[in-house]
């Protein structure tokens, strides 16, 4: 059993990726202040900051923006529930304390993400001026994208109804009109990888009865998009160039998709029956 992201980490794809990330077409925008070059916590950490506070500024919903974090602290102790919403409390705008404790909350994330093996104390998250800076920085840069690209219709989404018994969970960053976003920061280009993870929400998507009900999903989303904060750049895809042979092998091995899939009450029937005989 996997997540959307290990799934798409580990799985071998073929030369070059199911979705190149070459075939995306490449934007760089908004002149802002240069970044630091080093950070002194970890780019997962900075990326989820980012994409979490950026969802906070844009609805004023903290809870909603922190949710997978509150899960995650849940999740290990009551101690770290209460620790965890202390933190939340405390999160008011983009001050350096707000954003320190946006660091720190957010290191519960990975208790659900990967697991509470995973967890390590958030009293050892502490970023410095430099990465509080850069984290300011691709914060006001999102904002600008959305500006330009938005507006958000909706974040923080899942997937009930498009998971399989081979992956079992993921939520997708943002979704706009017809688009499909992720957010990274990394400071290389994008990987197969994450062009396949992205894939994965989109075929997904397609498949959860909420988002069809109430977004249309399946026929208004018509792109794959990317947006590095760090870089300042955009990378975007139309769906219609990704050939159904892709589309299959995606849905089919990567995800776990079946034409007809047997419920396991009929199957455990069928097998009484072939005892009977």
């Amino acid at each position: 059993m996997y997540t959307v992201s290990l799934r798409a980490k580990t799985y071998k794809q073929p030369r070059g990726g199911f979705i190149s990330p070459k075939s995306f077409e490449e934007y760089e925008i908004f002149e802002f202040e240069k970044l630091y070059d080093e950070e002194n916590i970890s780019p997962s950490i900075v990326g989820t900051v980012v994409d979490y506070m950026t969802r906070f500024i844009l609805n004023d919903n903290k809870e909603e923006a922190f949710k997978i974090s509150l899960i995650g602290a849940e999740r290990l102790s009551e101690n770290d529930l209460n620790k965890a919403k202390k933190l939340l409390e405390n999160i008011n705008g983009l001050d350096n304390d707000s954003l320190t404790n946006a660091c720190k909350l957010v290191g519960y994330d990975t208790v659900l993400r990967a697991g509470a093996h995973t967890y390590r104390p958030i009293e050892e998250i502490n970023p410095d001026s430099k990465t509080l800076f850069n984290i300011l920085i691709m914060i006001k840069r999102s904002e600008e994208f959305f500006h330009e690209y938005g507006p958000v219709i909706l974040d923080g989404f899942s997937f009930l109804g498009g998971y399989t018994k081979t992956v079992i969970f993921g939520d997708a960053d943002f979704l706009t009109e017809d688009t499909i976003w992720d957010f990274k920061v990394s400071k290389n280009g994008l990987k197969s990888a994450q062009t396949l993870q992205l894939y994965m929400y989109y075929l997904m998507g397609c498949r959860t009865i909420k988002l069809n009900a109430e977004y249309d999903f399946k026929n208004k989303i018509k792109k794959l998009g990317f947006f590095n904060p760090r870089l300042s750049k955009v990378y975007i895809k139309n769906i219609s160039t990704i050939d159904e042979d892709t589309k299959a092998e995606v849905e089919s091995k990567v995800i776990g998709y079946k034409d007809k899939e047997i419920d396991p009450h009929l199957k455990m029937i069928l097998e009484k029956m072939k005892n009977k005989k």
